[in-house]
């Protein structure tokens, strides 16, 4: 007897293997070594500022270190790929957001993932909105304002965005979309240069995310007409919404999360995602991200997921509009 009940004890955990089953011991123990954050864009930029603060306090909460690994390359396609062809256990995770989940896979044509099912949620962090600029000779004050310029019987209106796919970009094609107007869209390649050429009055609009404005926002050398989001940025309250400067449904967030492949088991999900929920809560992350343009943005799994969706959904309809492609 004792020697069959051994058998079926170990067919049981043999079938267990084969399925991938992960040992609840296991899911207990999370986490007895590193883990690895993978962010797929260079040292230095916005998504790897915030990767490290979160790295940073994670390793306080889980009580191991958290690295940050940066994996460049295919405008975030090749830190995207690592993280799905990982293994499931939680220990490599992903600093994501929306231009590298919600936006590359209907964007490049061999993007190779789903976003809806290749990642395993685990919580937003935060969300950094994008913002309408304006050199300060621009005459218009609202959005509702820009397209009746735009919109003049003869006139040419040049918007300045970031490269083409990304968030500012976009968000300057969905202003096309949603207004009708025909307003020339300027792509730049990097911000510092789009910066630039606002400041100069080479272009006298853009749309872009505001950590490379809020120096000169502040100094008035440059204008914020429209903050693309629900509310305000707490740190420039004076800018009004797309809502409330005439064009209401005109948003544009990105959003920030942590990610792991798919297949991670719902304990060690739970940890990370209360561990996010408690870092995110506190004043000093509140002022961190303030500093980086954005607001903290805690969530659970399922409304990350739901997040997701939606944004694959919005900007996936855009670039096939457009007929928008990357090869």
């Amino acid at each position: 007897m004792i020697g069959r009940r051994t058998a079926i004890v170990a067919i049981g955990a043999g079938v267990c293997a084969a399925l991938g089953a992960v040992p609840a011991a296991a899911d207990d123990d999370y986490p007895n070594r590193t883990v690895t954050l993978v962010v797929p864009y260079p040292p230095g930029g916005g998504v790897d500022v915030l990767a490290r603060v979160v790295a940073e306090k994670l390793s306080g909460q889980l009580g191991h270190q958290v690295i940050v690994d940066n994996r460049v390359g295919g405008s975030g396609l090749v830190g995207t790929r690592t993280l799905i062809r990982s293994a499931p256990d939680g220990y490599t995770l992903f600093l994501g957001h929306t231009g590298s989940i919600s936006i590359n896979p209907s964007l490049y044509v061999h993007a190779g993932f789903d976003p809806r099912k290749d990642f395993t949620p685990i919580g937003l962090f935060a969300s950094m909105p994008v913002a309408l600029l304006a050199h300060p000779s621009f005459p218009g004050k609202t959005i509702a304002d820009v397209v009746e310029i735009a919109k003049q019987p003869g006139g040419k209106l040049n918007i300045g965005t970031s490269a083409v796919g990304t968030g500012g970009y976009l968000s300057a094609e969905l202003f096309k979309s949603i207004t009708g107007v025909q307003a020339t869209i300027i792509p730049y390649k990097g911000t510092a240069q789009l910066m630039n050429d606002l400041l100069g009055n080479q272009v006298p609009i853009a749309f872009g995310v505001l950590p490379p404005a809020m120096g000169n926002l502040s100094a008035g050398t440059l204008r914020g007409i429209a903050m693309l989001d629900k509310r305000r940025f707490s740190l420039l309250p004076d800018i009004p919404t797309a809502n409330e400067s005439g064009l209401p449904g005109f948003e544009s967030v990105l959003h920030y999360g942590v990610l792991g492949p798919p297949g991670m088991p719902k304990p060690i999900v739970a940890k990370l995602n209360a561990a996010l929920r408690t870092i995110a809560a506190t004043d000093e992350i509140k002022k961190r991200v303030n500093t980086e343009g954005g607001d903290p943005l805690p969530s659970t799994p399922e409304e990350y997921a739901a997040d997701i969706d939606q944004e694959a959904a919005k900007w996936g309809a855009l670039i096939k509009k457009l007929n928008l492609k990357v090869e």
